[in-house]
């Protein structure tokens, strides 16, 4: 269960509604937009390095991009950016490797000498 946050700068958000006059019905950060054409053309460019072709209608590409979209976006909150966020998955990534990549684990240099009872 989510609890809505009672300071009013963290309850407003911008989202773009639409056209006025014209309400959309989803309601979407305005972080969404460019996040949405960023993973797009990645997808698009990642398709192209692989098939060498790129489609006319990329549905495929459109529907990952949305659901990458959506997830990334469910990480996002007033106090963790989506720069933030972003920056975190990729260091984690990077960081998260096994034992055998990493080439062992270091040994612990911790000695107990007494005992506490």
């Amino acid at each position: 269960m989510r609890l809505r946050p009672d300071d009013d700068i963290y309850r407003a958000k911008l989202l773009f509604l639409g056209p006025k006059g014209f309400t959309l019905p989803v309601h979407l950060p305005y972080v969404a937009y460019p996040l949405f054409a960023v993973v797009l053309a990645v997808l698009i460019f990642g398709r192209w390095a692989v098939t060498q072709d790129v489609e006319l209608f990329p549905a495929i590409e459109i529907a990952l991009s949305i659901v990458l979209t959506s997830l990334i976006l469910r990480q996002v909150s007033p106090d963790r950016p989506v720069r933030a966020v972003l920056r975190t998955a990729a260091t984690d990534w990077r960081r998260d490797r096994s034992a055998e990549e990493r080439g062992g684990r270091a040994r612990s240099r911790i000695v107990v000498r007494e005992t506490i009872r």
